[in-house]
């Protein structure tokens, strides 16, 4: 069964189709995260085989360590994606999506981290660190 599942930034100059159904939502609480989104990352992989970008003229990538590289739009500065070198994968910020998909968090990471302005309560496991 072919899925699609469309999305893009907030001005619409960086569109994406995931012809996959996204994995499990996973909820990073790195300081990265935190800088970049105001809060936290919840992001869903797809395999990059499975995924088309349009206007990827607006579609910047910022080299966020020596692993990862997190993707935006140029005019709008909407996050959209976080990529680890040369890995198969890439993760699409949950927000991004254009409808409900009916994804649903599996797990968070770099709990450490997490900011002391709120917490984590909706009893999916919860790792200090990186990915189980």
């Amino acid at each position: 069964m072919n899925e699609h599942h469309a999305g893009g930034c907030l001005c619409g100059a960086v569109r994406f189709e995931a012809r996959e159904r996204p994995d499990v939502l996973v909820g990073c609480h790195c300081s990265q995260c935190r800088r970049q989104t105001g809060l936290y990352y919840a992001s869903a992989d797809v395999p990059v085989s499975a995924v088309t970008i349009t206007g990827e003229e607006n579609l910047r990538w910022y080299q966020s360590s020596d692993e990862a590289r997190r993707g935006f739009c140029s005019q709008c500065g909407s996050a959209l994606f976080w990529q680890r070198l040369g890995g198969p994968a890439i993760s699409i910020l949950a927000g991004a999506f254009d409808e409900q998909n009916g994804l649903s968090f599996g797990y968070h990471i770099f709990c450490a981290g997490k900011g002391d302005f709120y917490e984590i309560s909706d009893g999916v496991p919860q790792y200090a660190a990186g990915r189980p």
